[in-house]
């Protein structure tokens, strides 16, 4: 019998990670319950400020722009719904249900009491140090419906 060989790289497959999210929630209810909220905020502040340091840099370096790329990319991965507006100074995503949430419920984990702050401090910190500022508008606890704001902060 001839020996058949398969070769493939990680990048024939299709993105997901979407078990990463379980993950992620448990360590941030970890931390909530053992070190507290502020603990939860700054192990995603000190992530993001590595992770997403070259995302950091580009929004230095063109603004708003670059950060409306990345959520049309991350949300075209993650399959989510979301619609996404940018102005000179302002850059609105509104998410009809976070994929990362929806996968969660229907798969039985836990969703950790402060996971909107992968949201929330994820989003102040990709902004910090730059012209922009972000908000959490709205935010559904059950569902990850959101409405994030990003926008120039006033001289």
């Amino acid at each position: 019998m001839a020996k058949r060989v398969m070769r493939r790289e990680a990048s024939d497959n299709v993105y997901l990670h979407k078990d990463f999210h379980g993950a992620l929630s448990v360590g941030i209810q970890y931390l909530e319950d053992n070190f507290g909220e502020e603990a939860v905020r700054e192990y995603l502040r000190d992530f993001t400020n590595v992770y997403f340091a070259p995302l950091k840099e580009e929004i230095k370096q063109r603004g708003l722009p670059a950060l409306k790329e990345y959520f049309v990319k991350l949300y075209e991965k993650e399959g989510g719904d979301a619609e996404i507006t940018l102005s000179d100074d302002e850059l609105v995503i509104r998410v009809a249900a976070c994929p990362a949430v929806t996968h969660m419920r229907q798969h039985g984990y836990a969703v950790a009491n402060m996971f909107y702050e992968t949201t929330k401090t994820v989003n102040e910190a990709l902004v910090a140090g730059t012209d922009f500022a972000a908000e959490l508008v709205e935010y559904d606890d059950e569902t990850g419906r959101s409405v994030q704001r990003f926008y120039r902060r006033p001289l």
